[in-house]
């Protein structure tokens, strides 16, 4: 077992940061790392169109469907199934492709289909009902296109339009979303900062005067975004990471808490024993093989 989580960058050498390819071709070239715990600096879609494998995102084993769109943020640790009896595409793209402009950057980090705040989201597409289908073809063929001073852009309006009806067919199929409004902007600037700065242990207060506002305003944002206190998220998110050193790296609990920005072991154990009842070894040896 590795001593840390393997993190993957784009591929270099490409005309631009985005790729689309077959599943079994990334499958076949690179089967020993996809089949192992991994992050990677940017976004997935996967478009399974024949089989049923089960994908695991950080904990999270989802079963697909043929014919499902999955979506998985940058830097979530997944693994593919081992079995490779499945098929489709998959869409890779960076932020430095996406985000051309602050509004493109303000829309990706809305959409709920990569959001944290969320579970993994996956749609059924339904072929005689859902507009996705001919995006997605015109992503193919547009991706087959040789550079004419017009392709890159196309590409990008065309994986917007994408990210846009996926998302209200995801809506259609139940996804529950917070209203959009300051409430939802202070929590997602949040967010975004705890991503950067979990490892730190700053407190809500500290959080709060990064973003500008006070601490209770804070508070009352997160309520009504996601029915959680900024502390609430603080914890989950180290945990989160606890979960992932514990199972995925070969690192002691006393190095994993120290990697944590925890001065004394002990302060980890309590709080993972507070939060899910068991002690970090007692959850190690849950997944142990």
């Amino acid at each position: 077992m590795p001593s840390s989580i393997k993190t993957y960058d784009f591929k270099p050498g490409l005309l631009a940061e985005i790729e689309l390819i077959p599943i079994s071709s990334i499958f076949q070239q690179h089967e020993p790392i996809l089949t192992k715990p991994h992050r990677a600096d940017f976004y997935h879609i996967f478009w399974f169109t024949k089989g049923t494998p089960v994908h695991t995102v950080d904990f999270i084993p989802i079963a697909i469907q043929p014919n499902t769109l999955l979506f998985v943020a940058r830097n979530r640790v997944q693994f593919f199934d081992r079995s490779g009896q499945y098929d489709g595409w998959v869409l890779l793209f960076t932020d430095a492709f996406f985000n051309q402009n602050p509004l493109d950057a303000q829309f990706l980090r809305h959409t709920i289909l990569f959001r944290s705040l969320v579970d993994v989201p996956l749609v059924q597409l339904d072929q005689l009902e859902t507009d996705l289908i001919p995006i997605l073809h015109q992503l193919q063929n547009e991706y087959a296109q040789p550079d004419d001073g017009l392709h890159l852009a196309i590409l990008k309006n065309l994986l917007h339009n994408l990210l846009m009806l996926a998302d209200r067919e995801h809506r259609k199929q139940g996804a529950s979303e917070s209203r959009k409004g300051p409430h939802l902007d202070y929590t997602l600037a949040f967010t975004e900062l705890l991503e950067k700065q979990f490892i730190n242990h700053q407190s809500v207060r500290q959080y709060a005067k990064q973003l500008g506002i006070t601490e209770r305003r804070l508070q009352q944002a997160t309520a009504e975004a996601v029915g959680k206190t900024p502390k609430q998220l603080i914890d989950e998110r180290l945990l989160l990471e606890a979960k992932r050193l514990l199972v995925h790296t070969n690192q002691s609990i006393k190095e994993i808490a120290f990697t944590l920005g925890f001065e004394e072991p002990t302060h980890f154990s309590r709080l993972f024993r507070h939060h899910l009842a068991q002690t970090p070894a007692q959850f190690r040896k849950g997944f142990a093989v």
